[in-house]
Parts: structure tokens; C-alpha cells; sequence
């Protein structure tokens, strides 16, 4: 019985948030219907009051309605590039590691509208899950899965010009630290070293801590090769290097991409921030968060989760970006540009080579950049532009076809031919005076 009490109470008041809002002449959306009766259920109001309520909230929605007609592209276009002249060329820094930074302010904003696909400083914050979320130990075994290590980062790495070798020696330390075995660095050499050219044996020492000889293969007796064993066959000091070098960028485990991973207490839980960012790789590691786990690649976003996360990615990013120098930008406006971005299917640059340098006409495409290529190409291919936008007409000198300009007056005669009013009498010629 209360179930069925609690449900007629949430259809009635549906009912009268809809009646409130016909009232108004609005019709409120879906999602702020819920909300408005979320609100409304948690506090106790008469129904007269109640009724208030609705009907205030219906006349305020239908006064931020845009009127017909309105210029809404050119007023978002002033809304975000005002706001963008005040903002400073800055980089902020993470907890105080000069290592670890991410772009913020203008250049930010242009990379978010110039659609770069790799951001300058491209940068995760990975949630874990919610009975790991306490647990710094299990935070921190998960960082070490994301976080990218190589030879270097857990052994010394030598080499022995008269015996033309490389040794690399494991640190029990570092190893300890990274959590990383023998085995999975004798691995990763394996795998990764050119078998071609150089050969893995043990080394001295014992343990954890026995060292690996990377030794040259003679090559001399091959019929076919390869260039890069041309290249280093009559030069054994430079294929000695270049096995040093392949050694140093063995990676042995972690995520591609991502090169830092820090962690940080946020209000009740622990957070894995990373340098780098590889959201596909990161998702597939236990213990993440799918949900909450984001990237401030657009691209990654979109590349995994769709066009309509690459939207909402694109409307988060720019609105922090903003709201972080202290400017207030309804977020209207910048849901406007992307949309416009992202109505396509994909995500489209607001720039010569993308929304801007599609339109339609000619002298708009020619206002933007590159005018002289535009108008010339327009001429040779015989393209015309019909004066419908803001800025072609602006440019001819004539009113835009938007607001009170977009209304004609149309003379229309009276029904029937109604016969037309005598034409006044022409006024009589004037005398000349007589000398």
C-alpha cells in the first residue's frame, strides 16, 4: 500500500508540474521534470505553495528560451571569445612535481576547439573501486600496473668494450620497489631484443639479483641481411651501442603511454593521477573504475566510448578550463559549439580545416583565413553564395537576415479590386509677377 500511495503522489505531481507548465505556454524537458520533482518530494509544501513553485519555475524556463530568430551561433562565438582574451598562458603543476604538469588556460581552450588529437599534456585520473577506494597498499598495486617500467628503472645497464657486451644487473632494491621479478625483466629482454643480432646468457651473481650478458651474434656469414645489420656489421662498437640503447628501452611492464602514475588523496578516497594517457589499455586492468576513470584526451574518449561522451568530454573540459580562471560562460554556449563539433558522427576542428572552412559561403569561408585561395576558387568553379549568414552579409553592407531583419513586409491589395483613390489635382501654376 505505501508503494502504491508513493507512486499516485509522483504521477499527481507530474501531472501538475505539466499543468504548471502549459499554463506558462512552456514545455518543460524530461530530465529537468525529474529533477524539479526530486526537489519537490524532499520538502514539505502546502499545495498552493507547491503550485507556486511550479509555476515560477515554468515562467523562468520560458524566459531563458531563445528567441526566434535569435543569432545564437555569433552570441556564443562573443560569449567564449571575449572571456578567452582575460586568460593567462599558464601550466599548472601537481603537488608540487615539476615533473608532472597539465596545460591549462588559452592554450587549453584552443586545443579543446582546434580538435588536436593529442593533447600537449595528455593526463588520466583513474578511480579504483569503491572497496579498494580506502586502501592506499591496493591503490598503489594498481599504479604499478599502469605505470609504465623499464630495464632501466629496476637494473643497471653496462657495457664491456673488450668483450663486446652488455651486462644488465638486476637492483633487488628497485626490483622490490617496482614489483617486479627476474623472471618478468629476463622476459621482456627476451622478447624484445633482436635475436638477430644479440644474444641473452646469464651473467654472474645469484638470485634475484643474477646479472644478464647480452652478447653479439656474428653475422658475417649470412647471405641475406637485413640494412640494419648491413648498417652495423664492419662497426662492432656501434651495434654494441645500439644493444645498449635496445636494452634501455625494454619495457617490462604497464600500461603504453602512460609514464608517471602518482597518487593522491581526494576527500574520502585514494585517486591515481597519471603523465600520459591511454584510457583503453588503463580500463583493462582489475580494480579500475570504469565509470569514473576519464581522460583529458577527447579523442581517447571518443575512440572508446562514442561521439556522445566525446561531446559531453569536449562541454566538461572547456567549462573547467574556463570556470579555473575565474570566467563565468553559461555553459549553453559551449554546449552550442559541441554540438556543432560533433553533429557529424566525429569530432570536427572550429578552424579552416574543419566547421569554419566547410560553410557554405563563399565570402564567410573567405573572412576567416586564406582569402585570396577562397575567392579565387570560387570564381574559377563559378560558386555562388546566396547572402544568408551573419558575416557575408555584414561584409555587402546590407542588414543580416536574423531578429527584425529576418521579417519581410508584403503589401497585399484589398480583396474584390477596390477601386483606387482619385488622384489628387495638381496645384495651380503661379503667375509671374510683373515687373
Amino acid at each position: 500500500m505505501p508503494d502504491e500511495k508513493a507512486k499516485k503522489t509522483t504521477k499527481d505531481l507530474t501531472v501538475r508540474i505539466g499543468e504548471a507548465a502549459a499554463a506558462e505556454g512552456v514545455r518543460l524537458p524530461p530530465q529537468l521534470t525529474e529533477q524539479l520533482k526530486a526537489k519537490l518530494q524532499g520538502i514539505r509544501l502546502s499545495p498552493a505553495d507547491t503550485t507556486k513553485v511550479l509555476r515560477e519555475v515554468a515562467r523562468r524556463f520560458g524566459r531563458a528560451e531563445v528567441d526566434a530568430h535569435e543569432s545564437v551561433g555569433i552570441i556564443a562565438a562573443q560569449s567564449i571569445g571575449e572571456p578567452g582574451t582575460q586568460m593567462t598562458l599558464r601550466t599548472f603543476h601537481y603537488a608540487g612535481v615539476a615533473e608532472m604538469n597539465v596545460t591549462l588556460g588559452l592554450p587549453r581552450l584552443i586545443e579543446l576547439v582546434d580538435a588536436r588529437r593529442v593533447p600537449s599534456t595528455p593526463m588520466m585520473t583513474v578511480h579504483v573501486d569503491r572497496k579498494l577506494k580506502h586502501d592506499r597498499e591496493a591503490v598503489a598495486g594498481i599504479a604499478l600496473q599502469i605505470e609504465v617500467t623499464t630495464v632501466p628503472d629496476v637494473a643497471a645497464i653496462g657495457t664491456v668494450v673488450e668483450d663486446l657486451k652488455v651486462l644488465v644487473s638486476p637492483q633487488a632494491s628497485l626490483l622490490s620497489a617496482r614489483g617486479v621479478k627476474r623472471a618478468e625483466l629476463e622476459a621482456a629482454l627476451l622478447e624484445h631484443l633482436d635475436v638477430r643480432l644479440f644474444e641473452l646468457r646469464p651473467g654472474s651473481g645469484s638470485g634475484e639479483t643474477r646479472t644478464f650478458e647480452i652478447h653479439l651474434k656474428d653475422t658475417s656469414a649470412k647471405a641475406t641481411k637485413s640494412r640494419k645489420e648491413e648498417s652495423v656489421e664492419e662497426m662492432p662498437y656501434k651495434k654494441l651501442l645500439l644493444a645498449s640503447e635496445e636494452a634501455k628501452a625494454v619495457q617490462i611492464k604497464g600500461v603504453t603511454g602512460i609514464r608517471r602514475a602518482l597518487i593522491r588523496r581526494e576527500k574520502d578516497e585514494y585517486v591515481i593521477y597519471t603523465e600520459g594517457s591511454n584510457l583503453d589499455g588503463v580500463l583493462g586492468i582489475a580494480g579500475v573504475d570504469a565509470a569514473r576513470t576519464t581522460t583529458n584526451s577527447v579523442f581517447e574518449i571518443y575512440r572508446v566510448y562514442g561521439v556522445e561522451a566525446a561531446r559531453a568530454a569536449l562541454i566538461y573540459e572547456a567549462n573547467r578550463t574556463l570556470a579555473e580562471q575565474g570566467l563565468g560562460v553559461d555553459i549553453r554556449h559551449l554546449m552550442l559549439v559541441a554540438d556543432l563539433m560533433t553533429n557529424e558522427g566525429d569530432i570536427r576542428a572550429i578552424g579552416r580545416h574543419g566547421i569554419s572552412g566547410k560553410k557554405s559561403s563563399v565570402l564567410a569561408r573567405a573572412a576567416f583565413e586564406i582569402t585570396a585561395a577562397h575567392l579565387l576558387r570560387a570564381a574559377i568553379i563559378g560558386e555562388v553564395d546566396e547572402l544568408k549568414g551573419v558575416a557575408e552579409n555584414i561584409i555587402v553592407g546590407q542588414p543580416i537576415t536574423l531578429g527584425t531583419g529576418a521579417v519581410n513586409l508584403v503589401y497585399r491589395p484589398l480583396a474584390g479590386g477596390a477601386a483606387k483613390p482619385p488622384a489628387a489635382p495638381p496645384p495651380a501654376p503661379v503667375a509671374a509677377e510683373e515687373a
